[in-house]
């Protein structure tokens, strides 16, 4: 099998009494878009920045593509792009100079791809950097991650500034990567472009893990709307005993409710003893699923 492109082992960084990463234990695959999601101060960046040897963990240990992320971080280099969640540019250099200069560190690029890239993003690249939009800089940022068609891409906030027809073409650019059986780690604050490209998702609270599954499971265990319309009126104590439902309302024909259960079981209760006409449900998104997180970490 081949190794994991990212892994951690409880993986921790403490700022003096303030603990910023504890105990991070996580593994994603090649191939796989992974979408890392918390607030300000949660620890995402730390996160990135340690497993990147940009900082050093108070202990533990990390590998991208099977390397240690310590003793083999320059061999790590030739692999991965990245965007940090804080991009600096040199004012003075046009987008492509700036190009060509990380290109240089890699030992050259496919101009050509790059070109490809500018032209999808909308990027202008012969503009100096310090006259660019914030929006404009992330697309030389983001090209300047894709160009070496790299194995791992680690990204931090990358839609910043990004309106929202390149932010589309953006999260088409990493499907393809992901198609392409490479990786993307990607911390975002915007929840509802992780819901459309991530394959799973880890939440982060307080330095520490506090959920790692696939989009789809965590909106199927999350508690929906569901309306349900009959032919004639029903009594509300029908639902109420229904494991998962809560707060049913009746007006006549018409019953809604919360539900986080078998949607078999409540459906079989439906049409036990009524007509059943329509049934309509509202999922929650991926914002809810974690504010509903951070609700019961407070609690």
């Amino acid at each position: 099998m081949a190794d994991p492109a990212i892994k951690t082992e409880k993986l921790t960084k403490h700022y003096g009494d303030v603990k910023a990463l504890v105990d991070l234990d996580l593994s994603i695959e090649p191939g796989e878009i992974f979408g890392f999601l918390g607030p300000n101060g949660a620890g995402k960046t730390t996160m990135i920045r340690t497993i990147l040897d940009l900082i050093r963990p108070s202990s533990g240990r990390a590998w991208i593509l099977g390397l240690d992320t310590h003793e083999q971080s320059v061999e790590i280099r030739r692999h991965i792009g990245y965007v940090p969640g804080d991009l600096a540019l040199y004012p003075s250099l046009t987008g492509r100079d700036t190009l060509t200069y990380f290109a240089n560190l890699r030992g050259g690029v496919d101009w050509d791809y790059v070109d490809e890239l500018a032209g999808r993003l909308d990027a202008d690249l012969s503009k100096k950097v310090g006259d660019l939009s914030s929006g404009n800089r992330q697309k030389v940022g983001l090209i300047q991650a894709f160009m070496n068609r790299p194995r791992v891409l680690i990204m931090d906030e990358p839609s910043s500034g990004l309106d929202p027809l390149v932010q589309r073409e953006f999260q088409a650019m990493m499907r393809e990567v992901a198609a392409e059986g490479r990786t993307v780690f990607l911390s975002s604050h915007t929840l509802s472009e992780v819901q459309r490209v991530a394959d799973r998702v880890g939440i982060i609270r307080h330095g520490v893990l506090i959920a790692v599954e696939g989009v789809a499971s965590l909106r199927s265990k999350a508690i929906r709307t569901v309306s349900l319309f009959f032919e004639g009126p029903v009594e509300s104590s029908v639902f109420e005993a229904i494991p998962g439902v809560r707060d049913v309302v009746v007006e006549d024909h018409h019953v809604t409710m919360s539900f986080d259960g078998q949607m078999e079981m409540l459906l079989k209760a439906a049409t036990e003893r009524h007509h059943l006409v329509d049934i309509a449900t509202d999922e929650a998104d991926l914002e809810e699923i974690f504010l509903t997180y951070y609700r019961d970490g407070a609690g």
